[in-house]
């Protein structure tokens, strides 16, 4: 696949290294291709870095994975979305996110010309992308949309990084559910004490 990463700290490089190494062409966006977080990246022959606007050209898949509060800005950068995949991967952090929505996936859509938008990647930290294994057995991830093309992109790309499995929980009704779990997640992991150290798996009877 052809994937676009905007915004290159601990999620976006992690799933871009990860993604590199599967053989994925990742185009990473940035503002300035001389200097930017995670030069590193480009250490892997698959990775090259270009403007965002030019890396969302010779892109397929977009994976965003900025700030929340910039939702709206990094959506309007990304110049011309249509037939393309955006998988978002971000979340309303202490209620700092896109003005006037209340998760960011539906900002997305609403300043973006592709209908095929999905939010995954955003359930859990970014050191379990990077290693999402315990013990004798893989986490699972989850997956939200309308978007067919965009849970079967998600879905593969997840299992590429290592995910058991990829599960969906819905359509665009659940972008609002998804950042909640993200909550769930982040509550026992740091406000309770359990450590970043944790993960979920569906298990079944």
């Amino acid at each position: 696949m052809k994937i676009a990463i905007i915004g290159t700290g601990n999620v976006g490089g992690t799933l871009a290294t990860k993604w590199a190494q599967k053989g994925h062409e990742i185009n990473l966006g940035v503002r300035d291709i001389v200097k930017f977080k995670g030069m590193g990246l480009l250490s892997n022959p698959n990775t090259k870095a270009f403007s965002i606007s030019d890396a969302v050209a010779k892109s397929d898949i977009i994976l965003i994975s900025t700030p929340a509060t910039a939702t709206i800005e990094v959506s309007k950068s990304l110049g011309d979305t249509s037939g393309k995949i955006i998988i978002d991967t971000m979340n309303i952090v202490m209620g700092r996110g896109p003005i006037g929505f209340k998760n960011t996936t539906d900002a997305i859509l609403e300043n973006t010309q592709t209908r095929d938008v999905v939010k995954c990647f955003n359930t859990t930290g970014a050191n379990n992308m990077d290693n999402p294994n315990y013990n004798d057995q893989a986490i699972d991830m989850f997956v939200a949309g309308d978007s067919v093309a965009g849970k079967a992109a998600a879905t593969q790309l997840a299992k590429d990084a290592g995910f058991a499995e990829c599960y969906s929980i819905g359509g665009n009704d659940k972008f609002e559910l998804m950042e909640q779990f993200a909550w769930f997640w982040i509550n026992l992991a740091m406000f309770q004490g359990q450590g970043r150290n944790i993960g979920f798996k569906l298990l079944k009877k």
